[in-house]
């Protein structure tokens, strides 16, 4: 085991939105909201591997390709996303399951999701903006990158 995992959440706004004729997009710029921008600046920084959780694909490395645009998330069940039992299997197919700590950013519904896959596994997880509202989550993210520092690790 060896560095830090950052796992950051897909976004709902997507590039689809503003380009809907596009084709398959990498993980990495399929989505274009600022809270991922920011989690992925994040990650970018601090992360030995960064990997998108996508509610409907689970946990994808940043080159993946999204064939399109949808609209899952884990706060409505009733859009179908992805079960733990498939985000556990990816832990082992994807060898996520090596690091030594592994960050989880977004709101709670992807921390749960990301406590409940990695639960019972030698990572060390941590939740560095938990309970914080978004724009104050946003805030105290961009100001780690930018000093550069994770105090919690």
């Amino acid at each position: 085991m060896r560095g830090v995992l950052v796992v950051v959440p897909c976004g709902q706004g997507k590039v689809w939105d503003r380009a809907p004729q596009l084709g398959p997009v990498a993980a990495r710029d399929a989505y274009t909201g600022a809270p991922f921008k920011v989690n992925r600046a994040f990650a970018e920084r601090f992360g030995a591997r960064w990997v998108v959780l996508s509610a409907k694909y689970g946990f994808v490395s940043p080159d993946f390709m999204i064939p399109g645009p949808y609209n899952v998330t884990f706060k409505r069940q009733s859009t179908n996303p992805v079960e733990v039992p498939v985000l556990r299997r990816q832990i082992s197919e994807q060898d996520i399951d090596r690091f030594d700590a592994v960050i989880g950013l977004g709101g709670k519904e992807y921390q749960e999701a990301t406590r409940e896959a990695f639960s019972g596994l030698p990572p060390r997880l941590h939740f560095p903006f938990a309970g914080l509202p978004l724009g104050k989550a946003m805030q105290a993210t961009k100001q780690a990158v930018s000093l550069g520092e994770l105090s919690f690790l």
